[in-house]
């Protein structure tokens, strides 16, 4: 997550990927940076005990928001 804030403040486009339990931290972390409309992508926890077939079709899933995002950017808010 910190390093798509620091991507983005240098203007760098990047997309953070969390779990859903982590959100709150996610965007508390967003606003201590300064960015309190930070976006990013979630995909349901957990994902250590997933096969590798199972966490590619995970990432199969959120591609489509990830490059929304990234061709959105950060100033696309809401």
């Amino acid at each position: 997550m910190l390093d798509s804030i620091v991507f983005e403040q240098q203007g760098v486009p990047s997309a953070s990927i969390i779990t859903d339990v982590f959100e709150k931290t996610g965007k508390a972390m967003a606003r201590t940076w300064g960015l309190p409309e930070f976006r990013f992508v979630m995909m349901p926890h957990p994902i250590a005990n997933l096969t590798p077939e199972q966490l590619d079709q995970r990432a199969r899933e959120i591609t489509p928001q990830v490059i929304d995002l990234l061709r959105e950017g950060q100033e696309q808010q809401g």
